[in-house]
């Protein structure tokens, strides 16, 4: 007699294998399952690629929908759910697309799905009210230089070779990129202020100024490694722009934390 969990190793197989035949267990009483089965089989691989889609709108308008839809069908039989969460499907969709040969002619495909994962991925962090900027002027001078400035948990940090925050933007707006300049790299910081998930394209400095709070380290030692870039790094601009985006959460005076949900992605 088949076991249970050899029967359901044969339905999930043949589930995400779309040339696998019909469960033997399931066609036994009645030829009619095998038509449910795919039925049932084509509907979860529509669903999939649709959430893909959704959460892709750039990535898809780049490509054109049939590329798209094509590539995410390959994507969900290399690597199908692991949990009933659609929001939390396709997070290495990116990295799939670095290694899809007949994405390389568009090699910043991988960069934009990793932006709008993060998006998503914003929306649905956890709750927790931004700081103000006001909040400084209540720490006492000398102990501004020792606070460690704690990130939202909806913040992530990019850094791409390709100017992929603006290109988004674009994109969405349904402007015409071709007059962007692709040879311009980008930082990319993508916040959440409320419900209202922000892509802000990140002056230079302010990379390695995030980065260094995400590592739990001290203002003056983000500052520092902010300034050892040689540039011309605004620290009084640059926290506007962080508090004003809502990707600080609070601070503490003396004790280091990292951001453990801060993926930081240097391409």
């Amino acid at each position: 007699m088949t076991s249970l969990a050899d029967i359901q190793d044969a339905f999930t197989a043949a589930l995400r294998e779309p040339h696998q035949p019909t469960p033997p267990a399931l066609t036994a009483d009645c030829s009619g399952h095998a038509r449910g089965f795919d039925v049932y089989r084509n509907n979860r691989a529509s669903t999939l690629v649709d959430a893909l889609a959704a959460v892709h709108p750039a990535v898809q308008r780049l490509v054109g929908e049939a590329f798209f839809r094509a590539a995410a069908r390959l994507f969900i039989d290399q690597e199908p759910p692991r949990g009933p969460l659609l929001h939390c499907y396709g997070a290495g969709f990116g990295d799939f697309l670095d290694a899809f040969p007949p994405a390389s002619t568009v090699p910043y495909l991988g960069d934009m799905a990793r932006l709008e994962w993060s998006y998503l991925r914003a929306y649905h962090a956890a709750d927790e009210t931004p700081l103000a900027i006001e909040a400084l002027a209540e720490v006492p001078t000398e102990h501004l230089a020792t606070i460690a400035l704690r990130l939202h948990p909806a913040v992530t940090l990019h850094r791409s070779r390709w100017p992929i925050g603006s290109l988004w933007s674009q994109l969405l707006a349904a402007t015409d990129p071709r007059e962007l300049d692709m040879s311009c790299r980008e930082d990319v910081l993508v916040a959440r202020r409320l419900i209202s998930v922000e892509v802000r394209v990140l002056p230079e400095g302010a990379f390695e100024l995030v980065a260094a709070l995400a590592e739990g380290a001290t203002l003056a030692q983000a500052v520092e490694r902010a300034s050892a870039t040689g540039l011309d790094f605004d620290l009084a601009s640059q926290l506007r722009g962080l508090f004003d985006a809502g990707a600080i959460a609070g601070f503490h005076p003396t004790r280091r934390e990292q951001h453990d949900c801060l993926p930081v992605r240097a391409a």
